[in-house]
C-alpha cells in the first residue's frame, strides 16, 4: 500500500468517526453533542499529515501542548463558565442546553501524536531497528508521569486547568480536569495506562493470546462497543427520562447486566467484520 492510500484511509476513517457525534450521538442525547468521537476523528485526520513528520518533532509538539497548553487555553477561557463554541472546538469547553463541546481537538491530538510515536517504536523494535523495548519505555514514562501528577496536584496551581483541590482527601486528589485535560490529568491517566500496558506486555508471553478473551474482543471492536453501549444506555436514559436515576450501585448493576451481552455481540461483530475486510465495517 502506497503512502497516499494510507493517508486516504486515515482521512476517511477520521471523517466517519467525527461525523458520528453531530449525527448518531446527538440524536441519542437529544442535543448537539460534539464529544470524544469528534476529537478522535478530527485528530486522526490531522495525523494523515503529521504522521509524515519525524519522531522527535512529534514528541516535542505533543509535550509542548501537554505542559504549556494551559497558558494558551486561559487566553480564550476563564472558568467557571463556558468559552465560545469556536474556542471549545479547539482547546476549551462549552456547555449550553442545546450544545455540548467537552472534547476539544488540540489537547487530544497531542495524545494521539504520542500514541503514534509509541506505535512507530513498537514496529521498529519488532523489526529489530530499535534497541530499547517498548515495555521498558512504558515502565519509565509511566512512573515519571505519576511523579509529575503528584507534584502538580500537590502544588495545586498551574497544571490543574483551574480545577484545584479544596482539601487533601483522595477524592480531591483524583478530581482532575478532563474537560479540557489538564497536565495533572494527562500525567495521572497516561501514567496509569503506561504501567498497565507494560504489565500486560510482561504477562502476555506467559498466559498467551486468547482469541476469545474479553480484552482482545473488546479491543478489536472498540468503536462498535462504544457506539452500542452509548446508544443503548444514553438513548434509553434520554427518552425515558431516567438520567440520574439510582446511585453508584445502580451504575455497577447496569454495567454487569450489559457487559455480558455486549461481549457476545462484539464477538459476533468481529467475525462479521473479519469476513468482509473491504466493507465499511472496517472503519468501526
Amino acid at each position: 500500500m502506497n503512502s497516499w492510500e494510507i493517508d486516504k484511509g486515515i482521512l476517511i476513517r477520521g471523517a466517519i468517526i467525527a461525523a458520528l457525534d453531530p449525527t448518531l450521538i446527538s440524536l441519542g442525547s437529544c442535543h448537539w453533542n460534539i464529544g470524544v468521537l469528534y476529537a478522535i476523528g478530527v485528530s486522526m485526520m490531522a495525523m494523515a499529515l503529521l504522521r509524515h513528520m519525524a519522531t522527535l518533532p512529534l514528541v516535542i509538539l505533543s509535550l509542548t501542548w501537554i505542559f504549556f497548553g494551559e497558558w494558551v487555553t486561559e487566553l480564550v477561557w476563564n472558568p467557571p463558565g463556558s468559552s465560545s463554541p469556536i474556542a471549545a472546538l479547539f482547546m476549551a469547553s462549552y456547555a449550553s442546553p442545546d450544545l455540548l463541546i467537552h472534547y476539544p481537538m488540540i489537547p487530544w491530538l497531542a495524545l494521539m501524536m504520542l500514541g503514534w510515536v509509541l506505535g512507530r517504536h513498537i514496529v521498529s523494535f519488532k523489526a529489530g531497528t530499535a534497541k530499547i523495548s517498548p515495555e521498558k519505555i512504558l515502565w519509565i514514562t509511566g512512573i515519571f508521569a505519576l511523579i509529575i501528577f503528584f507534584v502538580v496536584r500537590g502544588f495545586n496551581g498551574y497544571g490543574n486547568m483551574f480545577l484545584y483541590r479544596t482539601d487533601n482527601s483522595w477524592q480531591q486528589w483524583l478530581h482532575v480536569s478532563k474537560y479540557p485535560p489538564s497536565l495533572s490529568y494527562y500525567a495521572l491517566e497516561c501514567g496509569l495506562l503506561a504501567i498497565i500496558l507494560a504489565f500486560l506486555m510482561r504477562i502476555e508471553p506467559v498466559i498467551g493470546v486468547r482469541q476469545k478473551g474479553p480484552i482482545l474482543v473488546f479491543g478489536q471492536t472498540a468503536m462498535f462497543y462504544y457506539l452500542l453501549h452509548r446508544l443503548v444506555l444514553e438513548t434509553s436514559a434520554t427518552y425515558f427520562n431516567v438520567h440520574g436515576f439510582g446511585d453508584i450501585s445502580t451504575t455497577y448493576i447496569t454495567w454487569a447486566l450489559m457487559v455480558v451481552p455486549l461481549y457476545y455481540t462484539c464477538l459476533w461483530y468481529r467475525k462479521v467484520k473479519t469476513s468482509h475486510p473491504q466493507s465499511l465495517l472496517r472503519y468501526f
